[in-house]
């Protein structure tokens, strides 16, 4: 696995039902309530977006600490 690109960001994502826009709002608020410039937080949904549940979910995985 590769390393996380904002290891110190926490999410929980217990709880989310496997909802993917709430899998990505709680990810997105987590980068934008921890000063990441908006710019990043655009690539993260877009890469987020760009294949099926399975990639939103390592997506999230590279990009944050998931709890």
């Amino acid at each position: 696995m590769s390393e996380i690109k904002y290891p110190k960001i926490e999410v929980e994502l217990v709880g989310q039902d496997g909802n993917a826009f709430a899998i990505m709002g709680a990810v997105q608020k987590a980068l934008k309530r921890n000063g990441v410039a908006p710019a990043e937080i655009e690539e993260y949904l877009s890469e987020s977006m760009s294949g099926d549940y399975d990639n939103l979910l390592r997506t999230a995985l590279r990009w944050v600490t998931v709890l």
